[in-house]
């Protein structure tokens, strides 16, 4: 007979709230029945509220349950003599496959907003398609393939984003939406070997690039005031700066292949903060909503860093689930808990921060490496590869 253990259900939904009396339920029930007893304690409580089944998952110790109960609460040095807090919460809906598109070489950079995707291509050009998949512009203009993209400003009529490229440039483009016209407005010309990042600041004035020269660079983003050369050139890492973005409006993060993660400042120019990892790390994504770190290396980890930590590991959680190495992670500009990454194993996965040893779904599609993803927009997940395609991922958020 299996032994007993007594939980407590909580939940932050209301309507899917049961009495926090305790209940008592065998130790090596999983989530399938534990989401079996709330539906028959929902249905109870209001049978014509709650006709439908509704998928749950459980959060026991702060980590979303994936094995019976009394191995993670072993996992987790939890007595099954005392009484457990099991919260749930609405299961992420799986995403679904939408759209294909075609390039004519490798998809290297990709980025969402307000109705456009902006994509970067190995054959030197950038691209920008509508989220229905219609192919609105090819630009020409870089003599490199081109590594990362990102949107500067936008409003109906006029449009301007960035591009980073292996030319050693950054080239800030202004598009008339009205009239389907790009022109490159300016060139940012200073970096002495290619480019692998760059990145704006929120009041979209700065941005900053970074690249195998091993400088961070800050240039002015005001079209009217653009200045030849650099506004700061920051020196410190030791090899390629993979990943660039703006924690604030005075602060950046950096990621490199020299193993290390750095905060800086960018208004009186050097390094806050260095966190030393184990690997090259060849991407980093950091969340506004919740002040944490991802990062991407060739060790098929994707790691969680608290950049602010004072005690302890500044790894809070190591995810492994991916074959070969992983070049980019984007946290979700929505959901705190949710990640993206993509693989030189072909896959893009979806991930809950609190579940680290499984993802919560494998988006699959790719026939080569996933060089590029992002999740700049709640409902659309998409991702580039050397298979010369971007795919779009329908996702669905809880209303």
């Amino acid at each position: 007979m299996a032994v007993q253990v007594e939980v407590r259900f909580v939940t932050k939904r209301r309507q899917f709230a049961v009495p926090d009396t305790p209940f008592t339920v065998p130790s090596n029930v999983g989530s399938r029945e534990l989401n079996s007893l709330i539906n028959e304690l929902l249905k109870g409580r209001d049978p014509d509220k709650h006709c439908r089944e509704v998928d749950f998952d459980f959060l026991v110790c702060g980590e979303v349950l994936r094995v019976p109960l009394s191995d993670h609460l072993e996992e987790h040095s939890i007595s099954s003599e005392v009484t457990v807090d099991v919260e749930y919460f609405e299961r992420v809906p799986a995403p679904e496959p939408r759209d294909c598109l075609l390039h004519d070489d490798w998809v290297s950079a990709v980025q969402v907003k307000n109705g456009w995707i902006l994509s970067g291509c190995y054959d030197n050009t950038l691209h920008l398609w509508t989220t229905k998949g219609k192919h609105q512009l090819t630009i020409p203009g870089h003599t490199g393939p081109i590594k990362a993209v990102t949107w500067v400003t936008h409003n109906d009529t006029l449009v301007t984003f960035v591009s980073a490229s292996h030319d050693q440039t950054a080239m800030l483009w202004e598009w008339n939406v009205s009239t389907n016209a790009v022109e490159c407005i300016h060139v940012c010309r200073g970096h002495e070997r290619a480019l692998e990042c760059v990145g704006v600041s929120s009041c979209q004035s700065r941005m900053a690039t970074g690249g195998w020269d091993t400088h961070l660079k800050i240039w002015s983003a005001g079209k009217s005031y653009f200045a030849q050369t650099p506004l700061m050139t920051l020196k410190g890492h030791k090899e390629a700066i993979s990943a660039v973005q703006w924690t604030d409006s005075s602060e950046i993060c950096t990621a490199s292949w020299d193993h290390t993660l750095r905060l800086w400042d960018a208004e009186i120019g050097g390094i806050k903060t260095e966190i030393v990892g184990n690997k090259s790390f060849f991407d980093a994504s950091w969340s506004p909503l919740n002040g944490l770190l991802i990062t991407a290396s060739a060790d098929k980890h994707i790691r969680l860093y608290d950049p602010r930590s004072t005690e302890g590991s500044l790894v809070k959680s190591t995810f492994t689930s991916h074959t070969q190495w992983v070049q980019s992670v984007r946290w979700s500009t929505t959901e705190d808990h949710q990640f993206v990454s993509g693989s030189y194993d072909q896959q893009v996965k979806l991930w809950d921060s609190r579940s680290p040893k499984a993802p919560l779904f494998d988006l699959k599609g790719h026939d080569g490496k996933v060089l590029c993803c992002d999740w700049s927009e709640p409902e659309l997940i998409v991702s580039g590869g050397s298979d010369n395609t971007l795919r779009i991922f329908q996702s669905k958020q809880h209303k």
